[in-house]
């Protein structure tokens, strides 16, 4: 609780954070600065601090003092997209030479950015399976600067105990990154856990409507802050202000959605667990979970993700996705619309043949906010 946000309910944050009225009408929702460059008054004489819209506009700061708000961190970040993101981080805190530890089921554009991209200019990386923290341990080593964490994982809902990884990454003396895009910072506050950098694709849960695409960056460290928000504007990869107001607005009913997207995948992961057809069924409010205790200690709900193996193999799941009607077949996550897709030919086809690789009879849904009942029904035809 602040002078600036004199409340701890994120509720009331999710509307009032950075949405202040428009000082010159009175308009209650911040309008959309659709602008590039600012008058200034007299050489170096800035308004606000506005000049350039790529190193600052109005829009895109009353989302990040918003995503700051959230995540109980110092300062927030927009991008113009979650990899965006992602590489502004690792270029601001990497350097030829230095060695990250990744998730071995981290989602597959963050591994495609780490193996195609970062490793080309001298990045090295270890891929560890971050529910163990003893393998977390194993994996560190005098090079690293980085543990990268993803709590639930992309698409084989691994939880992580932050607290436990970002004790070893202290001892390390190497920063801890937790993507927290499945949890959003409604079910989960990865900086109060110990975390460095709090990563989001904005496009998912926090934008909430498959209508925007963008990312952000949370932190709590001054120094880190400036260092990254250098690299934001020489990098330039920022959220455009009309992104920018549609993230600000899908915000502010982030903990309506995300309470009625955890009811349903919860209510789904208990039919699926009994179908003849499903032979495991990945979600972390099952009690069978292995990582069902550490999410029920660090997260408030289970969210709305969920992962599926079917009997038959990779046809069997595929014919699953194709089945589906309400579920509709696409990439993605995080709209009120509920989705299907098969993660081994769609979001993770970049992991094929590597540590990385999905089961080919997995299937991951995007549980949305559809009726519960008519959504267990358009499943169980699907999976006949």
């Amino acid at each position: 609780m602040s002078d600036r946000h004199p409340t701890n309910s994120f509720e009331t944050l999710a509307i009032h954070a950075g949405n202040t009225a428009d000082p010159q009408t009175g308009a209650v929702v911040p309008p959309i600065y659709q602008v590039s460059t600012y008058k200034q008054d007299g050489v170096g004489g800035l308004r606000g601090g506005y000049e350039y819209s790529r190193s600052a506009n109005p829009t895109r700061t009353a989302l990040e003092e918003n995503l700051a708000a959230l995540e109980g961190g110092r300062r927030g970040l927009a991008f113009a997209s979650g990899l965006a993101a992602e590489d502004c981080l690792l270029r601001a805190l990497l350097a030829p030479g230095d060695h990250v530890v990744i998730p071995n089921d981290a989602y597959g554009g963050t591994f495609r950015l780490f193996a195609k991209v970062v490793s080309r200019w001298g990045v090295e990386f270890t891929v560890a399976d971050t529910s163990d923290p003893a393998a977390v341990r194993d994996a560190v080593t005098d090079r690293t600067k980085a543990i990268w964490v993803e709590t639930p994982s992309n698409p084989l809902l691994g939880i992580t105990d932050i607290a436990a990884v970002a004790a070893i990454a202290r001892s390390a003396g190497a920063r801890l990154v937790v993507d927290n895009t499945f949890a959003s910072p409604y079910l989960q506050q990865p900086l109060a856990l110990g975390a460095d950098v709090v990563v989001h694709s904005t496009t998912k849960y926090m934008g909430g409507h498959s209508d925007v695409v963008g990312g952000a960056l949370v932190v709590n460290d001054q120094d880190l802050a400036d260092e990254l928000a250098f690299h934001q504007n020489a990098m330039g990869a920022v959220a455009g202000p009309f992104d920018a107001w549609l993230v600000l607005r899908g915000i502010k009913t982030l903990a309506v959605r995300m309470d009625r997207h955890s009811e349903n995948a919860s209510r789904i992961a208990e039919m699926l667990g009994g179908h003849a057809r499903v032979t495991n069924v990945l979600y972390p409010g099952l009690s069978g979970h292995p990582g069902h205790e550490t999410a029920a200690k660090q997260m408030k709900a289970f969210g709305g993700m969920l992962s599926f193996q079917v009997a038959g193999g990779e046809e069997a799941a595929v014919e699953v996705c194709n089945r589906a009607r309400l579920f509709t077949l696409g990439e993605s996550l995080g709209g009120v619309e509920s989705l299907i897709e098969h993660p081994g030919r769609m979001t993770h086809a970049s992991a094929a043949g590597s540590a990385l690789e999905v089961p080919a009879d997995l299937v991951r849904l995007s549980v949305g906010i559809e009726s519960v009942d008519d959504l267990l029904t358009d499943l169980r035809q699907a999976l006949g």
